[in-house]
């Protein structure tokens, strides 16, 4: 009777790297052309993922199917259309006015990087602030340039994001009526070893993982605004938008924190320390009282993965045609799914190695 050979793990893995290199190849020669219609499938497909958690609940209280996702679709168009027309036009006003308040603000930190120069050169510090600052405001005036033209693009580009929209918009409804069946369909080419790992654990980590992160953006954007608005904050709701909303990238809002309380600060200093205070401590309380009860502990990730998982997620997204926006928004999911199939498989390894040492 002939014996079954078994691989060592190590020629296993260094076989199936060359080959998953070539099928990813491969699958952005196919995606590039196509663009960018696969970033508006995953678009779609996570906006079905998150409104198929009110829909489930709706069903599970003895709705229809049919009739729990109209009314889950109407509703969350309805708080599209209604948050739009109150918010929309806040945000391009305040936009306008920060582009044009931006170039004296960076002269009023130039006046404060010379007045830091100056202060060093009266105590014998190293004063080799001039050209740090002529070139860091040299590209920050660039930079507000550059965005200012962009915004004018995007606005003038109306009729493509509308189409676009429409077309995530009925991808999402179609997924959302069919998705189960779709799921079930794509399962049966799974082993069946392990289909109910990768069913379970997909369903958990992106539904639990996007529904978390989009209603704390959206409870954090909402306490923001409450509070800058409070406080007098310039450009208030702009910012708390802004706060709010990179929360969906992991150590993002951290970043836009800081940056939006040094802008402020080039005009104001103490405004820029009421912003800093403020958006710590609401975002304190989001993190310690809200976010372990919507999130617990889906993604099971250490920082240091995470931080890792980022960048690699925007460079693939990028490759693939998605977008880096949309490759950080999938990042951390799918490196929580590879991290649980890992888990799940490792322990397995022993026991397979075993009959190759008798």
């Amino acid at each position: 009777m002939l014996e079954r050979l078994v691989l060592p793990l190590w020629l296993r893995l260094s076989l199936a790297l060359p080959l998953l290199t070539l099928n990813l190849w491969v699958l952005r020669q196919l995606l590039l052309p196509l663009a960018p219609f696969p970033a508006l499938f995953l678009a779609a497909a996570l906006i079905a993922f998150l409104l198929d958690l009110p829909t489930r609940w709706l069903a599970d209280r003895g709705l229809p199917r049919l009739l729990a996702v109209l009314l889950v679709v109407g509703l969350g168009l309805g708080l599209l259309v209604l948050s739009a027309l109150w918010l929309l036009p806040r945000l391009i006003e305040q936009l306008g006015e920060l582009i044009n308040a931006l170039p004296s603000w960076l002269v009023e930190g130039e006046i404060w990087l010379d007045r830091l120069e100056s202060w060093a050169a009266d105590r014998g510090l190293p004063t080799e602030f001039t050209d740090l600052s002529s070139t860091l405001f040299a590209r920050a005036s660039q930079l507000a340039s550059q965005l200012s033209q962009r915004v004018l693009g995007i606005l003038g580009a109306t009729v493509g994001i509308t189409v676009n929209t429409v077309i995530v918009v009925v991808l999402a409804v179609f997924l959302l009526l069919g998705g189960e069946r779709i799921v079930a369909g794509l399962a049966r080419w799974l082993p069946e070893s392990v289909r109910e790992l990768v069913i379970s654990t997909l369903n958990r980590t992106f539904r639990g993982y996007f529904a978390g992160q989009v209603l704390l953006a959206v409870i954090l954007s909402v306490l923001q605004i409450v509070v800058f608005t409070l406080l007098g904050i310039p450009y208030g709701v702009l910012f708390a938008v802004a706060i709010g909303f990179t929360t969906l990238v992991p150590y993002a809002s951290a970043l836009t924190i800081v940056l939006v309380s040094v802008l402020l600060a080039l005009d104001n200093p103490r405004t820029g320390l009421e912003v800093l205070a403020a958006a710590i401590s609401v975002g304190q309380v989001v993190d310690q009282v809200i976010q372990p009860r919507l999130m617990g502990s889906i993604v099971g990730l250490q920082p240091a993965w995470l931080l890792v998982s980022l960048p690699v997620g925007a460079r693939i997204g990028s490759l693939m045609g998605f977008g880096d926006l949309l490759g950080l928004l999938l990042a951390v999911p799918v490196a929580s799914c590879i991290k649980t199939f890992f888990d799940a498989w490792r322990p397995q390894q022993p026991e397979q190695l075993s009959p190759a040492g008798e």
